[in-house]
């Protein structure tokens, strides 16, 4: 019987501006293909979507998909708009609890947000995702976007969202990331 992996996430995991077959989470099923794994990936990002956004859905892709594993890459658009970093967290920790509650395991895909948002903020925001595997031991993954955010070549022209060319990058990390979940 196929096991589930559920993405909750904003427009880097949805695709936006590219194909979605070009999307990391596409190349993620491939990936969970070659390996001969049982998992099916069912991406539930929406593009602009908030932490709260998230938190508001999680209920009912629990009670829908009855996912195994919950991928969960929000927080940016949090950031963006300068919510506080422990609204964010605190909404991060819910979807946590209610994900690990209805018997899944959670990785959490970090990110960051742009420097122009001053060193206090950026790092408050940052260090939501390691406060959060310190309290509820919740594995994360550091940013999702390192080694392709500050490459031109890499980003589309709104220099916020990766190209086509960054999705394998982004899959590959993923990947490690997740094996140990899988188990």
């Amino acid at each position: 019987m196929a096991k589930s992996i559920v993405v909750l996430g904003d427009s880097i995991s949805a695709g936006y501006g590219i194909e979605v077959k070009q999307g990391w989470v596409a190349l993620l099923q491939e990936k969970l293909a070659q390996a001969n794994s049982h998992y099916v990936i069912i991406n539930a990002s929406i593009s602009g979507d908030t932490t709260a956004g998230g938190l508001a859905r999680i209920d009912k892709l629990l009670d829908t998909h009855k996912p195994d594993v919950v991928l969960v890459e929000l927080g940016a658009n949090d950031g963006l708009r300068g919510l506080l970093p422990r609204l964010v967290k605190d909404n991060l920790a819910e979807i946590t609890r209610r994900a690990q509650k209805a018997g899944a395991k959670v990785l959490l895909l970090s990110m960051r947000i742009p420097p122009n948002y001053g060193k206090r903020y950026t790092e408050m925001f940052y260090d939501v995702y390691p406060q959060l595997l310190k309290e509820l031991g919740v594995p994360y993954m550091p940013f999702i976007l390192e080694d392709v955010a500050l490459v031109k070549e890499l980003m589309q022209p709104d220099g916020l969202h990766p190209n086509a060319k960054a999705q394998p990058m982004i899959a590959d990390k993923v990947w490690v990331n997740l094996q140990p979940l899988l188990k």
